[in-house]
């Protein structure tokens, strides 16, 4: 049991000794500093992705939503169905799929802020394979310019270097915005690092406290029969150390206790913050959700009421979160695989066959078909669709 020992009423005046000027100054400011986890990725990712349950759920709800949609590959006249950009993407490697790969990516870009995908290439000018490398281990070489030049991958002691300067890098480098950085993006997980350590530090205070038998500490009080109440150095040494081998501790949980005269335990109980602990837990798990667009609704946080439903809540998730960052990536992989293979082709979510925009998809597919003012041209673009020839029918 974790006790709050006995604080000596009165203790004899330190000794007088020589200190530097500035003591005084250095020991106001960092008395009560907050400790703050470290900001790095490394840090980051283990305590609030591996060591978080909120950031590791609304990572997984999100890379894998995004994963699942189903993706369409088409230029400015027909949508394929067979493409080399298609066929790499639905089996980028030996081994992973396009979800699994894509999954890592997506992972990737909201642990760190940046993703990096490489193309393995043979003989042929169109890579062979593709693979998603940990952030982590990447640093970008930047050029005279300010633009990358290269890419370094370091993994225990080891380089490697890609060169990025020739007609199309080796490397697709998808980051998301960051105002200070000119090179790397701003992940999630830095915005929610105060209450990534606010959640973390409530869910080790709740430990301690089933460590302790779920019950609060207490103190130890010693009246003398003189009324002087104080005890001398040598037993308030062996009164501490004695209560600290045999009561602190779950094992030696309610554990009796046998005083001697004139000493009386008084427990504490709970003070109105300890009350309130739980309510700014949630409110942390809540900012947590906040930062990475996930609502609180679909990760069981209670007392939110921000959509009237689930199925409210799931839509928008998928609109506001999952839809523009899997056009983002969609876009980007397009674009760097155009270079290779030599024509520009567009790869993006097929929404007609996601089930969380079906009402919204059936809505706008009613108004394009009842415009009569539109042709059937006007109304393809409306609907993201390719043009197809005069008389002629979509390939």
């Amino acid at each position: 049991m974790v006790l709050d020992f006995l604080r000596r009423r009165s203790a004899p005046a330190a000794p007088e000794r020589k200190a530097s000027a500035t003591e005084p100054v250095v020991a106001y400011h960092t008395a009560g500093r907050v400790a703050w986890s470290p900001r790095d990725t490394v840090s980051l990712t283990r305590s609030g992705f591996a060591g978080n349950p909120v950031g590791f759920r609304c990572v997984r709800l999100i890379s894998e939503a995004a994963a699942a949609l189903p993706l369409v590959l088409q230029d400015q006249r027909r949508r394929f169905d067979t493409h080399p950009v298609l066929g790499l993407v639905n089996r980028p490697n030996l081994a992973q799929g396009r979800a699994e790969l894509l999954e890592a990516l997506f992972a990737q870009l909201l642990l760190t802020g940046n993703a990096y995908v490489e193309a393995v290439q043979g003989e042929a000018a169109f890579p062979l394979e593709l693979h998603v490398l940990r952030s982590d281990r990447m640093r970008i070489i930047p050029g005279e310019t300010g633009w990358p030049v290269g890419y370094e991958y370091a993994v225990g002691g080891r380089k490697h270097r890609f060169d990025a300067t020739g007609p199309v890098a080796p490397i697709c480098h998808i980051k998301t915005f960051h105002p200070q950085d000119d090179h790397y993006g701003l992940s999630p997980l830095q915005a929610a690092a105060m209450a990534l350590d606010v959640h973390n530090s409530a869910s080790r205070w709740s430990k301690s406290l089933l460590d302790n038998a779920a019950r609060p500490s207490g103190a130890l009080v010693y009246n003398a029969g003189d009324g002087y109440g104080m005890l001398a150095d040598d037993q308030f040494r062996r009164l501490s150390d004695e209560i600290e081998a045999n009561f602190q501790g779950a094992r030696n949980a309610g554990r009796p206790m046998v005083l001697e005269g004139g000493l009386d335990w008084k427990p504490m109980g709970f003070s109105p913050s300890d009350m309130e602990f739980q309510k700014t837990k949630e409110a942390a798990a809540r900012e947590i959700a906040l930062a990475f667009g996930v609502p609180p609704m679909l990760l069981g946080i209670p007392g939110d009421a921000t959509y009237a439903n689930y199925q409210e809540a799931h839509r928008a998730f998928f609109r506001l979160t999952v839809l523009p960052l899997a056009t983002r990536v969609a876009v980007a992989l397009s674009h760097w695989l155009s270079g290779f293979a030599g024509a520009a082709v567009e790869l993006k979510p097929d929404l007609d066959q996601v089930p969380a925009l079906a009402a919204e998809r059936d809505a706008q597919w009613a108004r394009v078909a009842a415009a009569a003012f539109l042709t059937d041209a006007e109304k393809r673009a409306l609907l993201g669709l390719p043009a197809v020839a005069e008389g002629g029918r979509d390939d």
